[in-house]
């Protein structure tokens, strides 16, 4: 190849990824009513990705223990990310918040780890997102012994998708 011809081969191939990268970024916010707090906010076209942070999510106090609570808060964050194209093995980042049991006075890691690894590192969901899991005094929600963040990443639905590594 002329070097004349690598030059313009290099301007067309830099041209194109910078259009790819100069597309629009969309941010869709949704929650309930009117209150403050999104549910669930996602950034489309984010350097070739898709992101969706999903607010803190309880576990109702009706549903039981801490286990049963934490299958609670991730079904209803499945069901979030779902309504918005992404799945839990999208997930690379979660935040556990506990509160300690009132049976016991202690937060019950190992009850949350049950509900846990039912949805995690199993075979029909192998993948397994970085995750932060502390205790803290007290959760909004009445009840509450966990509560759930999230941050989802999946290639972009439109526009240029780089390749990722698995």
């Amino acid at each position: 190849m002329s070097k004349a011809k690598a030059i313009l081969a290099s301007l067309v191939l830099t041209g194109a990824a910078t259009a790819a990268f100069a597309a629009p970024v969309t941010i869709e916010r949704t929650g309930a009513g009117t209150f403050p707090i999104s549910s669930i906010v996602v950034v489309k076209g984010l350097g070739g990705a898709d992101v969706a942070y999903v607010s803190g999510t309880p576990g109702a106090a009706s549903a039981g223990d801490t286990k049963a609570q934490t299958v609670d808060a991730l079904t209803k964050i499945e069901a979030a990310l779902k309504s918005k194209g992404f799945g839990l093995g999208d997930i690379v980042m979660m935040r556990v918040f506990l509160v300690a049991d009132p049976a016991t006075g202690k937060m019950d890691f190992m009850g949350m780890m049950g509900g846990y690894s039912q949805f995690f590192a199993t075979p029909a969901q192998p993948n397994k997102p970085a995750r932060t899991t502390v205790q803290v005094a007290g959760l909004a929600a009445p009840g509450a012994l966990v509560e759930i963040e999230a941050q989802a990443v999946k290639p972009a639905t439109s526009g240029f998708e780089p390749a990722v590594a698995h």
